[in-house]
């Protein structure tokens, strides 16, 4: 079954963890043997040939560079120009993979009917390019708004505001507060370019502040129930609520501390905390009986997110094992409709929907 994954930090990998994607998932774990630089060396999930393995067709793919105050403790550049620079390296990897033939841009109506058309041809396997379409998670990089319509002459077609802590646009994942002074602007830049709001990362208030200022399409690329595990990072069914009113689609995770309550960062254990595909699987039904249907339910996987199979569902080997999923939810008892839809029937609806020509 063809499965669209709606986040992917392909270039966050092949730079800053400096993977080969285009390598099998089992050569970029031996060469990483030894290793001790990252918490998940030697355990990637995400190549290349793997996604090609599993029919994973067409993912939505990061630029990623968070800019930190001088009082901000996260990782990050220190200027938005140093962000911007690390993201222009970032979409310089990408264009290298389309000029290698590896990956191919999908930036509206056309170029996704023609990318569907040429992975369900005759093509061998080994030889179809893997689609994508490029997003920005957290808007940090943006030297001003101005510079949002350069990344959309570029391809960015997705933009979430904020990442982890505060941000230059708006706040994020376990910080506080509403939209930064630039956050109206940015939304509103957005909105004119037709630029989808992804929602993931944003704190509560942010979360629905951008909601009530931004009339266009919005999703959450990769968010899990935060019924199932209490967190900021997760969303409220109030919140799925809002956002199945809005038509957008949200895409399950497979980070395991976002899966199963109480996860320790590198103390707990996939099999010790009993994380498995099934655990996504309940994550997947209560976003599908709070939404009202399973039309508001897809796939983020971000595995390889700076984690790797250390924390991540243990009876996933690579990310062509998303390939287990269907049966699972089979088991559960979601039709072949159903099963379909949310493998990537919901994101090309929403992607068509957004994208008129």
């Amino acid at each position: 079954m063809l499965i669209v994954d709606a986040h992917l930090d392909l270039s966050m990998n092949a730079l800053e963890w400096n993977r080969d994607l285009t390598q099998p998932v089992a050569a970029l774990n031996a060469r990483e043997a030894g290793l001790t630089d990252k918490p998940d060396r030697g355990l990637a999930t995400v190549s290349l040939p793997a996604l090609r393995q599993g029919n994973i067709g067409l993912v939505v793919a990061t630029q990623i560079a968070r800019y930190v105050a001088p009082d901000n403790p996260l990782p990050g550049w220190h200027s938005p120009a140093q962000a911007w620079a690390q993201t222009q390296g970032q979409l310089a990897w990408y264009q290298a993979m389309e000029a290698a033939g590896e990956m191919t841009q999908v930036r509206d109506r056309a170029t996704l009917e023609q990318h569907l058309s040429r992975w369900a041809d005759d093509t061998p396997q080994d030889r179809k390019p893997i689609g994508y379409i490029l997003s920005l998670e957290g808007a940090d990089s943006l030297i001003t708004v101005g510079h949002l319509e350069q990344a959309y002459q570029y391809g960015l077609r997705a933009v979430g505001p904020a990442h982890y802590g505060p941000g230059r646009y708006a706040q994020g994942t376990d910080a506080t507060g509403g939209l930064g002074p630039q956050g109206p602007a940015l939304l509103r830049e957005m909105e004119r370019l037709n630029i989808i709001l992804d929602a993931t990362h944003l704190c509560d208030d942010s979360f629905w502040e951008a909601l009530d200022l931004f009339g266009g399409p919005v999703w959450a690329s990769h968010n899990n129930c935060r019924a199932l595990v209490n967190h900021n990072r997760q969303y409220s069914d109030e919140q799925l609520r809002a956002l199945a009113a809005r038509g957008a689609v949200v895409g399950a995770a497979l980070d395991a501390w976002m899966m199963v309550p109480n996860w320790v960062r590198g103390v707990s254990t996939p099999l010790g905390m009993h994380c498995n595909l099934e655990v996504a699987i309940d994550h997947i039904d209560h976003l599908c009986q709070v939404m009202g249907s399973a039309q508001h339910v897809g796939l983020g996987t971000d595995l390889d997110g700076a984690f790797g199979r250390e924390q991540c569902p243990y009876d996933l080997e690579t990310i062509a094992d998303l390939q287990k999923i269907p049966d699972l939810l089979a088991k559960r008892g979601y039709s072949t409709e159903d099963i379909e839809d949310m493998m990537h029937g919901n994101w090309l609806r929403f992607l068509r929907n957004t994208w008129l020509v």
